[in-house]
């Protein structure tokens, strides 16, 4: 019986390349935003992968909650895939709204209400399986968290059996400190046959708070030379990651954001000193902080005084080397893209986990 897959908010793909390369066949792609989706068809094509079975729906996911055309079509091809296969949802709802950092508007915000939305979507078409991601403030937030627990509560009603766990992308080999929240979910028919528990840290390099534990360096003047420790994993550090993804030579290397000012800034800030909210430098022997790049938030290269190029914030986010952003894409469009993504090795991580689980 085969795995396929059904992607909604999918960005420009990082969620499903994890899934595709650990055997998952993405057959349906919704994004909302055509920027985005331009992106995703770009870099397919870059790599040599086939287009999705079903094609792109660059359509609001309420479509497919009250929408006539959107609803028959969906309902169409689910029904045909369940013939011999295991059926899969798979979305991360836009975030701001739940986010420390972002608007804080919870389940009444634009984008919080599209948690719901994706919950309705589960509801509806009753998938074998599904995974729901997204940021730790709906996790920690006591309001945020009662609107969780809630949507939660509505798919158990459903006939959906829970697992959920806060993880760090560090504990997946992503060179990145970046907490999410991964809900899976699974039919309680199908849970009852594997019975057994659902094995989170099975496919995780470090998990808990293991990567936190080594001895990583803290700032070096802007200009220095530092070495590598002996007891810092290398993998962890976003030095090794750009050399691994070649980022001065990829076609999205000269992609960055070229200030009108505040040059001087750019020359004074330390390598590492990431304790402001904007302006960070990042250390090329450690880890990366959240790559977030929105509301003001300017990482700047280790020891070139720009901000990160497209290429470097890919790098960070574990993409493989030959995945690329359209040149025609603008600067915006791209870093927000980055940032919005699931980071790959996290999201190949999640996704063996679940096809070894579901072939128990």
């Amino acid at each position: 019986m085969s795995n396929v897959v059904f992607s909604f908010f999918s960005g420009s793909g990082f969620l499903d390349l994890g899934f595709e390369k650990a055997g998952f066949d993405v057959v349906f792609v919704n994004e909302l935003d055509k920027a985005f989706i331009k992106a995703y068809e770009h870099s397919r094509d870059v790599m040599g992968h086939e287009k999705p079975k079903y094609g792109y729906h660059a359509v609001s996911i309420d479509e497919y909650i009250s929408g006539e055309v959107s609803t028959e079509l969906l309902n169409n091809v689910i029904t045909e895939q369940k013939l011999g296969n295991l059926v899969g949802f798979i979305g991360g709802p836009p975030c701001p709204d739940f986010s420390v950092g972002g608007k804080n508007k919870g389940k009444d915000g634009e984008n919080g209400r599209l948690s719901q939305s994706y919950v309705e979507c589960v509801k509806k078409y009753k998938p074998d399986w599904f995974v729901f991601e997204n940021v730790k403030g709906l996790w920690r937030t006591k309001k945020h968290r009662e609107f969780y627990d809630h949507l939660k509560a509505e798919l158990i009603e459903s006939g959906y059996v829970l697992n959920d766990k806060l993880i760090n992308s560090l504990e997946y080999g992503v060179p990145q400190d970046r907490d999410r929240i991964i809900l899976f979910g699974v039919k309680k028919e199908i849970s009852e046959k594997i019975n057994k528990d659902f094995p989170w840290e099975v496919n995780m390099k470090y998990p808990g708070k293991q990567a936190f534990n080594f001895d990583w360096p803290t700032k070096n003047d802007f200009g220095d030379n530092p070495s590598l420790p002996k007891e810092v994993p290398a993998e962890l550090t976003i030095q090794y990651w750009f050399d691994k993804n070649s980022v001065t030579t990829h076609i999205n290397g000269d992609d960055f954001f070229t200030p009108r000012a505040g040059l001087p800034k750019f020359l004074v800030i330390e390598e590492g000193d990431t304790s402001k909210k904007s302006y960070k430098r990042l250390h090329r022997y450690r880890y990366s902080p959240t790559a977030a790049y929105g509301n003001n938030e300017v990482h700047l290269h280790p020891y070139k005084a720009r901000r990160l190029s497209a290429a470097e914030a890919m790098a960070i986010q574990s993409l493989p080397k030959e995945f690329e952003l359209p040149k025609s894409m603008t600067l915006s469009a791209m870093f927000k893209t980055i940032g919005n993504g699931v980071p790959f090795l996290f999201s190949h991580g999640i996704a063996l986990t679940i096809k070894g689980y579901l072939e128990a």
